[in-house]
């Protein structure tokens, strides 16, 4: 079954109940009930609402801000990992050395100029920074050390490399949209009902009023848009960054393109 179907049925199953049960509570009221003495339960329900759409939103935005801090430590780790690589090659020959360093190189380059903005466009990753990250790894693990001094560097630099596949695998199941579409269905929905409550209130149009209204109104559609802007990642105003690659590699020339 459908989540909207399902999503639809909940929603008409508790409009009913509750419908069905305020008629039949009128329907037992007698005819001597004054109205005048009941509490006015019309500016409560406004501020519960107002309540829960508001918690609502502060776990929407906690949601997509953790995922916006997820990916940029995933592209912290991958920085670091590489960096280590390119650092530990320096006890090996210098052809060794310069050969891994190059591939890194290639391949920081790349994810900076390349498939940072394939992230931002596509949400996803390119075939060609999988493959220079493997040329990376056969470049670390095809070559055997020649003695006990390059041995100790051996295994660190192939466990880095591991690190640095790992980060990227974060980064791929982070770089597109992360708010499934039922949510963003909840949280217009609500706003619409949360805003539309004030002219319930009876707003008049004096210059206090039609402020209040007017910031509450502009407030609430900052946070939608702060969400969607969390929501991406990698593709968006308030997204990660390459610092990390640009700090661990500033001798690139290329970077940041």
């Amino acid at each position: 079954m459908s989540e909207w179907l399902v999503l639809s049925i909940a929603m008409a199953a508790a409009c009913a109940v509750v419908l069905t049960i305020v008629v039949i509570n009128n329907r037992r009221i007698g005819d001597d009930d004054d109205p005048s003495e009941t509490p006015d339960v019309l500016e409560y329900m406004t501020m519960m609402i107002g309540v829960v759409y508001a918690i609502v939103l502060g776990l929407a935005i906690a949601g997509v801000w953790e995922g916006r801090s997820a990916a940029q430590e995933s592209v912290r780790q991958e920085a670091q990992a590489l960096h280590e690589v390119s650092a530990r090659a320096e006890v090996w020959p210098a052809d060794v050395r310069a050969r891994i360093r190059a591939d890194v190189n290639a391949y920081v380059s790349h994810v900076v100029d390349d498939e940072w903005q394939a992230m931002a466009e596509r949400g996803e990753l390119t075939a060609k920074g999988t493959e220079l990250l493997e040329r990376v790894r056969r470049s670390v693990s095809d070559y055997r050390p020649a003695d006990a001094h390059e041995g100790e560097a051996y295994q660190p630099m192939v466990d880095q490399v591991a690190v640095a596949d790992d980060a990227r695998s974060a980064r791929a199941e982070n770089a597109g949209a992360t708010m499934p579409g039922v949510v963003w269905f909840g949280l217009i929905t609500g706003a619409l009902i949360t805003v539309g409550l004030i002219f319930t209130l009876q707003i008049r149009r004096t210059f206090r009023e039609l402020l209040l209204a007017g910031l509450f109104s502009a407030l609430i559609a900052f946070l939608l848009f702060l969400i969607w802007a969390l929501d991406a990642p990698f593709g968006r105003g308030i997204s990660a960054t390459t610092d990390p690659f640009l700090n661990a590699f500033p001798h690139l020339e290329n970077l940041g393109g």
